[in-house]
C-alpha cells in the first residue's frame, strides 16, 4: 500500500493531573500501586489541592462515598485511574469533593477532585496522586516519564501510538 493510504495513527497524549513531585509508581508506600498489580503508573506528591483530568475523555467510575478517586477511559480505551493518597478511603470522603459523574465527557483540564492536603496529613495518611493505566497490558511501551522532578498539570508525562 502507498504510504499516503496508510492510516495515520493517532497518538494519545496523557498530561499530569496535578502539580507536584513525581516518582516512579515502584516508589509509591502501597504494596498493590507499586507491585504494578493495577497497572503501569506514577505517583504524584502534590503542591496543590485540585485534580485536573489528564487528557479527554469519559468518566467510567467514581468513588461517590469516599470520594478519592476517578477512573477515565480515553478515545482509544485506556483506562486511567487517578486515586488521591494512600489509605483514605478510610475518612470517608470528609476533606474531599467531586466534580463529575459517571458518564460524563470530560476535556484536558477539567476539575475532577479537589481534597484537602491538612486533613490528609492530619489523619497521619500519605498525600501521594496515583495515576494508573489500568489496561496498560492492552498497549505496547507505556512508559510514563519519570525523569523529571517536577511536574504541572500541562506537562506531558505518557504519550503512545495507538495500535
Amino acid at each position: 500500500m502507498f504510504p499516503i493510504f496508510k492510516k495515520k495513527k493517532k497518538q494519545e497524549v496523557i498530561t499530569s493531573c496535578i502539580s507536584g513531585k513525581i516518582v516512579p509508581i515502584e516508589k509509591v508506600n502501597d504494596g498493590v500501586f507499586s507491585a504494578k498489580i493495577l497497572g503501569e503508573g506514577v505517583g504524584i506528591y502534590p503542591h496543590e489541592e485540585i485534580v485536573l483530568s489528564p487528557c479527554d475523555g469519559e468518566i467510567v467510575s467514581v468513588m461517590q462515598e469516599t470520594k478519592h478517586a476517578i477512573g477515565i477511559k480515553t478515545s482509544n480505551n485506556m483506562e486511567i485511574l487517578i486515586h488521591v493518597g494512600i489509605n483514605t478511603v478510610s475518612m470517608k470522603g470528609l476533606g474531599f469533593d467531586i466534580f463529575v459523574k459517571e458518564g460524563d465527557k470530560v476535556s484536558k483540564g477539567d476539575k475532577l477532585i479537589s481534597f484537602s492536603r491538612t486533613l490528609i496529613k492530619d489523619n497521619n495518611l500519605d498525600d501521594v496522586v496515583i495515576m494508573v493505566v489500568t489496561n496498560s497490558d492492552q498497549f505496547e511501551n507505556i512508559d510514563f516519564k519519570t525523569d523529571i522532578d517536577e511536574v504541572s498539570n500541562d506537562t506531558i508525562i505518557l504519550s503512545l501510538d495507538n495500535k
